[in-house]
């Protein structure tokens, strides 16, 4: 299984970078006190030059890419750290909504979506503590043609700017997605602080009722179309990694190079040397494992095990980087008005998200039969 970028896709990588470089300067920093969590001038941009339609057809206002298409988009936000709601709602929401969608869903969401006039989140996780069971009324009831909904979702990204949740619960027929209008009576949201200032939030459903038509996908089939939801979710987070970590190894490289120390740049010593060259190659080990699951998922679905190889390396990798990251740059890396700490937080974020590298090595075992 090869794969090589063609001379326009290049072309393109360069294009988001230039603009990004220009557009999302300082960005991360600047939004990270407001309501909002990211820019909505730079969004507005984004959506000028087409990038929430990369991956959705024609008839919904896309341009017919594919997922290696969102990588080159995607590694280079993960650069210039582009804070925002691309990846929960135009990739995760977005592709479902493509794939298992009824027509009418599709026809009055998606092109919605890909012109920016609405934002939808997945609700997937619930809380597992056993001391939380006694709070949390999680019920699901079929009256007159609806459902009625209690519950609680955590780290919910964007919900309290999204227009629609694809919120995930149990029936009698087994795991169910529904399409949850958030201006419906009973949908509750509260931001949580995290740490990399990124907006995510506890949504509780008391009592909310969905109509029967809002079911995604099928009934019963929740946890599948769930999981599908997360691989997209981490495909897309290994390559927002990837520019990040890129990034990480640019700064460091630079300063070890003008930073002096007993009379000599510490670029000089081996031990400098070998912290990069380690960065270095973890960094392309993940862009291989990336670029090579997108080209498979596009290519050749599914791509379930190339995707958790990609993003086990990828969590992994953002750990290593991001602390090596510091370590070459001595005391500065962990000033907090420094890009460093900024980078390592985001790296952690990052991590876990859609799963950490032990949730998938899980799943890669699993795929090669253990």
């Amino acid at each position: 299984m090869n794969f090589n970028l063609t001379g326009e896709q290049e072309a393109i990588q360069k294009a988001v970078r230039e603009f990004l470089e220009k557009e999302a300067k300082d960005l991360a920093r600047e939004v990270e006190k407001t309501y909002e969590g990211y820019s909505l001038e730079l969004w507005r941009k984004m959506l000028d030059l087409g990038w929430m339609g990369i991956s959705f057809p024609d008839e919904y206002g896309g341009s017919g890419g594919g997922f290696v298409d969102l990588n080159l988009v995607l590694e280079e936000m993960g650069r210039a750290l582009v804070p925002g709601p691309f990846i929960p709602s135009v990739i995760c929401s977005g592709h479902a909504l493509l794939k298992y969608g009824s027509e009418a869903q599709k026809k009055e969401i998606l092109p919605k979506l890909t012109s920016g006039k609405i934002l939808i989140t997945p609700a997937l996780i619930q809380p597992k503590s056993p001391m939380a069971q006694d709070l949390i009324r999680e019920q699901v009831k079929f009256e007159k043609g609806d459902y009625v909904i209690s519950g609680t979702r955590l780290f919910v990204h964007y919900a309290h700017l999204a227009d629609w949740l694809i919120y995930k619960a149990e029936t009698d027929k087994g795991s169910t997605l529904f399409l949850v209008n958030t201006k419906s009576p009973g949908v509750n949201c509260s931001l949580l602080k995290t740490i990399a200032s990124d907006r995510q939030c506890e949504v509780v459903f008391d009592k909310v009722r969905v109509p029967g038509t809002n079911i995604l996908g099928e009934v019963g089939r929740g946890e599948e179309i769930a999981n599908e939801i997360n691989e997209w979710g981490a495909l897309s987070q290994s390559s927002f990694i990837l520019g990040l970590l890129g990034q990480v190894l640019k700064m460091s490289v630079g300063y070890v190079k003008k930073r002096e120390q007993f009379g000599k740049l510490i670029g000089s010593f081996q031990a400098i040397q070998h912290q990069c060259a380690d960065m270095a190659t973890d960094i392309d080990e993940v862009k291989f494992l990336t670029y090579q699951a997108a080209w498979k998922l596009d290519k050749k679905p599914p791509a379930t095990k190339e995707i958790s190889m990609a993003k086990a390396r990828a969590s992994d990798a953002s750990r290593r980087v991001s602390l090596l990251g510091t370590k070459t740059h001595g005391g500065i890396g962990i000033i907090i008005d420094y890009d460093m700490p900024l980078f390592f937080l985001r790296a952690k974020a990052a991590e876990l998200a859609f799963g950490d590298g032990d949730f998938h090595r899980e799943i890669i075992a699993r795929e090669i039969g253990l």
